[in-house]
């Protein structure tokens, strides 16, 4: 039996108070439109996850511009002076996670794995609260898996079953968190017939891909 996906979507997917993971590295990777869509819907109290909370008018910094967001687990906040201004007026909760830290989180809750070791962070504020587990001599700390309601991913382009292909830095985060949540949405550059992505291209399987909307000018 094929696997259906929807090439359309509707704003009522997004609602408040969910977990969003998004791919890109200050905004590219990002899925534009898809950012769109969960400002047209209203959705707030949201809590996103991804490398960086980009710029004040591009990427998921339009969300905290318009404090649609309550909760960031994200690498660093530097280049978005909203996120470090709401942070530390208290209005958003920011949690700091190294970046390969964030990363692998996120791949353990795409795999199902409870959480990873890593010696990141050990003698620092990162360690404050944490399991720490000693191995062999070395300490580690308890890092657990982050799981997310929806994933939202840009890709250069998808098959018509959902198969996406990604290039250049589109291929940061965005493989990883369509792995990590139970419903993820895709806006690609462009659709094509199946058979047209070499299999050995494609990054995110169909299987994994819920909807698809192609990319649009913003």
């Amino acid at each position: 039996m094929k696997k259906k996906v929807s090439y359309s979507f509707v704003p009522p997917l997004f609602r408040d108070g969910m977990t969003i993971f998004f791919g890109g590295f200050l905004a590219v990777g990002t899925p534009p439109n898809i950012i769109r869509a969960i400002l047209e819907s209203g959705a707030k109290d949201l809590t996103i996850a991804g490398n960086d909370t980009a710029f004040v008018d591009k990427g998921v910094g339009l969300l905290v511009v318009e404090k649609r967001v309550k909760r960031i687990i994200t690498s660093h906040i530097g280049t978005n002076p909203e996120t470090g201004r709401q942070m530390i007026a208290g209005e958003t909760q920011v949690e700091l996670v190294p970046q390969g830290t964030l990363i692998e989180r996120i791949r353990c809750g795409g795999a199902g794995l409870g959480g990873v070791l890593t010696p990141t962070g050990i003698g620092t504020i990162v360690e404050e609260g944490k399991q720490k587990i000693r191995l062999n001599g070395i300490d580690y700390l308890l890092e657990t898996a982050l799981r997310a309601d929806i994933s939202i991913v840009h890709a250069r382009r998808s098959d018509e079953m959902g198969n996406l292909e990604y290039e250049l830095a589109m291929r940061n985060f965005n493989p990883i968190v369509a792995t990590a949540a139970d419903l993820v949405i895709a806006e690609v550059d462009e659709i094509v017939p199946i058979g047209a992505i070499h299999p050995d291209h494609v990054m995110t399987p169909a299987a994994l891909v819920d909807h698809v909307l192609l990319t649009t000018e913003c």
